[in-house]
């Protein structure tokens, strides 16, 4: 326990709020951790599943979210599981090099890059809430079913407990509610009744990792398509073992096709980028991470797809298993706020999968979080301070990825040269390329300039009399 922290934390509210997390994914761990940073002795994370098992695929962490993640003492921990990803590269369909970036440490951050299997950052965040909490702050097995506001601003939750077959309810009135449950977020529903499901802008994403030689996938990440479908494929560890083998993550996207939905419940759907809803035979498939399909079902779309050796349809081949699911976000809202409930991550801000910004918004949400709880005496107060700090820049990162973020280029590129080039510079003004990446960077306040200057969500330690 930082005592520091604690004692401030403890001056303002007069005794430690019981402050309770809906989920334990990346959102929720990193809140609780957090707040534990911050001083706030009395945190507990619900979390529906019955445990937290290793799922899930790759993702990329900026450095602007390891930089917080370092901030809680979890760099070592994670980087031993982890790749730093010193480049970026996108590409054209026909092989043709868009550009290459620099990343982390190579681009001028004082943080790295970090490419990493969400399981292994899901077990570190986890590890950490216990050892640092106590295994009674991580709560399996319990959903929150509902929210309803006290007169006092306090929420009352109601609760259902799961093992086995036997459920079970409860309610319980914690004195603040942080909603990290995700796209389909029950407390967020309860805020804004009547949202309805994520909408869907007609295309379908599959992801999954494979384990192959190294030599075979490289040591960039690499981002290649045209307009109307992309591959992101990189490599996201160490290599191991007698084949010097690495796991490589892989996510492909394009349109779903007409009359996909039969059977699979997918409606079809033309490229969007400005999230109107589209049909879909099954709601409950929308924000799905779990609708396992066989790689043989997309794989076609990527025969003949290399980029500076990395052979596309061999990525996949190695797979072990392949997920489906179309590519959903939420509108922005113009509150997360309600007395003393808010909301974090995909909670809050769902967004299309581009620019490698939701779990590293989700990190940088929950830092931000506990240092706006520990500045304030009211709670309220400081979850409305949270929400005036992130709210706007994350509204505006939610509209910037559904007019594709940075991979607009490949767009671009393909709009100018759809046959491909042999010189990018003929399609491109070099300026151009870097603008783009540069705007983006600017949107979500993670560049080297703004990330550099070190965490700004430290809590003060009180003054000495």
């Amino acid at each position: 326990m930082n005592l520091h922290a604690s004692s401030l934390a403890s001056s303002l509210y007069g005794r430690s709020p019981h402050i309770v997390i809906a989920g334990g994914g990346i959102a929720g761990l990193t809140t609780a951790l957090s707040l534990h940073a911050a001083g706030f002795e009395r945190v507990t994370v619900v979390e529906a599943a019955a445990a937290i098992r290793p799922v899930g695929a790759g993702l990329n962490l900026m450095p602007n979210a390891v930089r917080e993640l370092d901030a809680l003492g979890l760099l070592d921990a994670l980087e031993a599981g982890a790749l730093r990803t010193r480049e970026l590269r996108y590409y054209h369909r026909s092989g043709g090099l868009i550009s290459r970036e620099p990343r982390g440490l190579g681009a001028g951050y004082r943080w790295p890059q970090l490419s990493v299997h969400r399981a292994h950052l899901q077990q570190v965040l986890a590890g950490a809430v216990r050892a640092r909490l106590g295994a009674a702050a991580l709560v399996t097995g319990v959903r929150v079913t509902g929210v309803e506001p006290l007169p006092d601003g306090r929420p009352r939750l109601r609760l259902e407990h799961r093992s086995g077959a036997v459920r079970g309810r409860a309610s319980l009135e914690p004195d603040v509610l942080v909603g990290a449950d995700g796209i389909r977020s029950a407390v967020r529903a309860a805020l804004h009744p009547g949202e309805g499901g994520p909408p869907w802008n007609g295309m379908l994403v599959w992801r999954g990792v494979s384990r192959m030689p190294a030599r075979a996938v490289g040591s960039f990440m690499l981002i290649a398509g045209d307009d109307r479908q992309k591959a992101v494929v990189y490599p996201m560890g160490r290599p191991t073992g007698p084949g010097r083998e690495v796991l490589v993550n892989w996510a492909l996207a394009r349109p779903a096709e007409p009359g996909r939905g039969e059977g699979s419940g997918i409606g079809s759907g033309s490229v969007s980028g400005s999230g109107a809803e589209f049909a879909c035979g099954d709601e409950r498939l929308r924000g799905d991470w779990d609708r396992s399909v066989p790689v043989e079902t997309f794989l076609r779309h990527y025969e003949g797809w290399e980029f500076d050796g990395v052979s596309v349809p061999d990525v996949l081949r190695a797979a072990d298993s392949a997920h489906e699911y179309p590519m959903v976000d939420r509108e922005p809202l113009d509150r997360w706020t309600h007395g003393r409930t808010t909301l974090v991550g995909d909670a809050a801000h769902a967004m299309y999968p581009t620019g490698s910004n939701g779990a590293t918004q989700a990190v940088v949400d929950a830092r931000a979080l506990a240092h706006a709880l520990a500045r304030h005496d009211d709670p309220a107060e400081g979850l409305a301070a949270y929400e005036s700090a992130r709210r706007p820049a994350m509204t505006a990162l939610q509209r910037a990825n559904r007019r594709l973020g940075p991979e607009v280029v490949i767009n671009l590129a393909h709009e100018r040269a759809p046959h491909g080039f042999t010189d990018i510079h003929d399609v491109f003004p070099a300026e151009e390329l870097a603008a783009v990446a540069g705007r983006y960077a600017a949107t979500g306040a993670f560049d080297p300039e703004t990330v550099n200057q070190g965490s700004p969500y430290e809590v003060p330690l009180p003054a000495i009399g």
